[in-house]
């Protein structure tokens, strides 16, 4: 590229900055006038990413931020308690064994003995030809033996791990803190992942078949844009939907496959479609789920429950003049949709421009795997 092409490149992209920058931080100000003078805010941004191609979100510019992101989430169902988002500002944390430390205390706190906190923990943007650190993974806790993480748990024995053996096996963290740099890989402390152990209110033998889940499902592997900024390393979490585990994490097909295993455990016959074993074994399945996690004292939302409350989150937006995107595939839940007060019902188109917002990033170890990654309480495609 020329120098004089480079430059125009330059200022192009410093326009698209300071615009962004600027419709963010007035917006901003119109929800929330005691931030401040959004004109000398802007003149003070304007400034900076002229003398240095990029600026600085203030706290409470990136707290709002966040809380707007996930507000903005169209596949996300449990966006009614958007303002409750705990943020932690980490972006003076950059060493991979800090982030990884900083990531653990993300779980702990989170988990709060049981009572999920939703929560946050922003590190470090992108600057000017100088990435952030990255976290390889869609949650901070996956499993082993989870197909969907094959790939993952490839790259781990490339670096040297030697686990993935054991069902149920907690994969380590990876972090990666420059494009040319091999991952870093940090075995997850025991007392930062929270697990459940699966039982069911009425068949004893559901123990015996050995499942658990994790308590936290803190998304890894999406980018925070606010005012123009991209924070690649931004984990956060709220609490599971009881069926992103009974129905998809354990019951997809191309996951733990196990509706045949719990038809088997009730002595159903398995070969005639049109018995509905598979039904039966999903609400089975479900049902178990969302008893263990009460048992065990830890936040799980049902989704007949949820699909009500967001329908009060609309209410409660379209009151104060917002509209409420929703992707309908996301938002009705896998199981019993239409017995779900967000069935019958039409939603906002998602708008690929809203900001903030979460936005998916290419896998940068399995660039060809079309991946997608769950959401805060959400009831879609994967969880």
């Amino acid at each position: 590229m020329t120098t004089t092409a480079s430059s125009a490149s330059s200022a192009r992209n410093r326009a698209a900055l300071l615009w962004a920058a600027e419709s963010f931080v007035r917006q901003f100000a119109r929800e929330d006038p005691s931030c401040g003078d959004p004109e000398a805010r802007v003149h003070e941004i304007a400034a900076s990413i002229a003398t240095f191609g990029t600026y600085e979100h203030t706290p409470e510019e990136l707290a709002y931020g966040a809380r707007v992101a996930w507000r903005n989430s169209a596949r996300c169902i449990g966006r009614l308690y958007w303002q409750s988002l705990s943020v932690r500002d980490l972006r003076h944390v950059t060493h991979p064994d800090d982030i990884a430390r900083a990531c653990f205390d993300h779980l702990r706190l989170a988990t709060n003995g049981g009572r999920i906190r939703p929560m946050i923990s922003v590190f470090a943007p992108d600057r000017p030809e100088r990435p952030a650190a990255r976290l390889l993974g869609e949650q901070l806790v996956r499993y082993a033996d989870d197909p969907r993480s094959a790939q993952r748990v490839e790259l781990l024995r490339q670096l040297g791990w030697k686990g993935g053996r054991e069902r149920f096996e907690v994969l380590p963290l990876m972090v990666q803190t420059a494009p040319e740099r091999a991952p870093d890989f940090y075995e997850l402390p025991e007392d930062a992942v929270l697990e459940v152990p699966l039982t069911h209110p009425q068949h004893p033998g559901f123990a015996a078949l050995g499942l658990r889940w994790y308590a936290v499902p803190a998304v890894s592997d999406m980018t925070l844009e606010i005012g123009g900024l991209s924070y690649p390393a931004a984990p956060f979490n709220g609490w599971y939907l009881g069926t992103e585990i009974g129905s998809r994490n354990l019951g997809d097909a191309d996951r733990y496959d196990l509706l045949p295993t719990v038809a088997g455990l009730f002595g159903w016959e398995t070969g005639d479609d049109r018995t509905l074993w598979r039904d039966r074994a999903l609400v089975e399945l479900n049902l178990a789920v969302l008893h263990s996690f009460e048992r065990a004292g830890v936040t799980m939302a049902d989704h007949h429950t949820e699909s009500r409350r967001f329908l009060t989150h609309i209410d409660r937006e379209e009151r104060r003049g917002r509209r409420v995107p929703a992707d309908w595939s996301w938002i009705v839940p896998p199981l019993s949709g239409s017995a779900t007060a967000v069935f019958h019902r039409y939603y906002t188109p998602p708008d690929p421009f809203a900001t903030p917002s979460f936005r998916h990033r290419p896998t940068p170890w399995a660039a060809a795997q079309a991946d997608s990654c769950p959401f805060i309480t959400g009831g879609g495609p994967a969880g």
